[in-house]
């Protein structure tokens, strides 16, 4: 498979439970709710293409391009790590991990998606990527999967959740679109950009994930929407708040 990729670039994550935890970004090209072009605005499933503040078209980003295999695509992503820590990592086996993700075949006792992170930092000086887009689940595969852990690496994917992950260990974050099918309903965070009209918190309480987050939405209401959202949260203690600090102080 040729994996086209907008962006890949060092930073830290600043959203969810692994905020503040230094990261590379890997961003793929494209998005299965919308095109990402300025023309196409309004047209997505739930109007999430009206506030999507993400560039995903093309490959012309920084580190961007078409990567021939697995392999090539993870030795790009290791080359934004920093050198010093390389010494440091830990073999994948002896390295607590996230748990193996879903399949459709699979069983909540056979599959806990949730259950072996010991916490948000388990293993430090473990590379960490973030697969996201877009929607990476189009592109993320097994093979690259594969050769992530075989690498050494601690994968996490945010995805909309409207395509089931690959067999393999990852960090799941699912951040569900108004009239968007959702296909994963377990994982370690459910991540909602709040408020969204088709998106209430009570609609997916039930689920099987580890965290639930509420996520401001971002706009010129912002600072209303994050008092909306810190209410939500302290009315109802399963949610937790979770602001864009990369926004905040200005890193990617």
């Amino acid at each position: 498979m040729t994996y086209a990729v907008k962006e890949i670039f060092y930073t830290l994550q600043g959203e969810g439970a692994h905020a503040g935890r230094p990261a590379v970004f890997l961003r793929f090209a494209g998005c299965n709710l919308w095109t990402g072009l300025e023309r196409d605005r309004g047209k997505g499933p739930g109007g999430c293409s009206q506030w999507c503040d993400t560039d995903f078209v093309g490959t012309d980003g920084p580190g961007g391009g078409k990567f021939a295999s697995a392999e090539e695509l993870v030795r790009a992503v290791a080359s934004r790590w920093p050198a010093a820590s390389a010494s440091a990592v830990a073999s994948p086996a002896a390295s607590p991990t996230a748990s193996p993700a879903a399949s459709p075949a699979a069983s909540p006792a056979a599959s806990p998606i949730a259950s072996s992170i010991t916490s948000p930092g388990a293993s430090q000086a473990q590379p960490f990527v973030v697969c996201t887009g877009g929607e990476p689940l189009l592109q993320l595969d097994a093979p690259l999967l594969n050769a992530f852990e075989s690498a050494g690496w601690f994968v996490a994917v945010e995805t909309n959740g409207t395509v089931l992950p690959p067999p393999g260990r990852l960090w799941l974050t699912v951040s569900p679109k108004a009239n968007a099918p959702l296909q994963v309903t377990r994982g370690n965070e459910l991540k909602l950009v709040y408020p969204q009209v088709g998106v209430e918190p009570e609609r997916f309480a039930h689920l099987d994930f580890e965290h639930f987050f509420l996520q401001p939405l971002d706009s010129p209401e912002r600072q209303r929407h994050t008092q909306q959202a810190l209410q939500y949260c302290l009315q109802h203690p399963r949610w937790r708040l979770s602001l864009q600090t990369h926004k905040i102080i200005g890193i990617p």
